[in-house]
């Protein structure tokens, strides 16, 4: 049986560690290289980064840090990033194309995560497949519940509403090559609420690839239920690995202490 893994994410907006809410609410929390530093410290699994800025260039202004020594662009961004991290590490966000993925695996990436233009090409998950393996190629899912009720699959940046269910999209991913899939709840993203763990079990009984849950995660108790009740095969957070010290660390304590299998 393979280990069950437990990965931080980390999301970024102009090159700043930000926490984010319901994919609205984006809290700045500084430079994102000194969270890399204290994850090689607590040796962990692995490391997803999600870029949701809007350019490709950053602004170093914020009215809220002032200027910055932060990259000025996402290809310096991830070298920095990289030459930091011990560990596997994914890159999502502002993937639009082959060359994109070429270069964020030249600079250090391990695999990639791509969304929006896996949607509006399809094909594009087919041929990145093909060309990088499936091992590499992570698709990214994020839901929420629309104004009927209905779960469904949102993209650019959880605004536009699309007419697939979470199942149907990963079952599409899936059969067009995708390696994995990271499942996020947009309406549990910061919310500290727990996983929607009906949502991952369906999904997961839906496919045959690893499904990584995200999104809702307020206690250890929570990356347990994603497990034991979500059936997932890795369980990810960003806002508790942020606020709480040695957090990393004491959740590996807490999860195999229950005696779940993980790394």
């Amino acid at each position: 049986m393979l280990k069950v893994r437990l990965i931080p994410v980390l999301f970024l907006k102009d090159g700043y560690l930000v926490r984010s809410e319901n994919f609205k609410i984006h809290q700045n929390l500084g430079n994102p290289v000194a969270q890399v530093q204290r994850y090689n410290l607590w040796n962990v699994d692995e490391l997803i980064y999600i870029d949701i800025s809007e350019s490709d260039t950053y602004s170093k202004k914020r009215l809220d840090m002032g200027e910055s020594d932060i990259p000025s662009n996402i290809s310096e961004l991830i070298t920095v990033v990289s030459k930091n991290c011990f560990m596997p590490l994914t890159f999502g966000g502002r993937i639009r194309s082959i060359e994109d993925i070429s270069l964020r695996m030249s600079l250090g990436a391990d695999k990639v995560s791509i969304n929006s233009q896996a949607y509006a090409d399809p094909d594009f998950i087919e041929r990145s497949s093909k060309k990088f393996g499936s091992q590499a190629i992570v698709v990214s899912i994020d839901y929420k519940l629309n104004d009927k009720g209905e779960n469904k699959v949102y993209v650019n940046r959880g605004t536009k509403e699309t007419e697939y269910s979470p199942e149907e999209w990963a079952i599409e991913s899936e059969r067009r090559g995708a390696g994995e899939i990271l499942l996020n709840s947009i309406d549990k993203d910061g919310s500290a609420t727990g996983y929607d763990t009906a949502v991952i079990k369906s999904v997961v009984s839906s496919t045959k690839i690893p499904i990584i849950a995200c999104g809702g995660v307020g206690e250890y108790s929570d990356f347990a239920k994603g497990i034991e009740e979500g059936n997932a095969d890795a369980v990810a957070a960003g806002n508790i690995f942020h606020f709480r010290e040695l957090s990393y660390p004491l959740a590996k304590k807490f999860l195999k202490g229950k005696g779940l299998n993980f790394r």
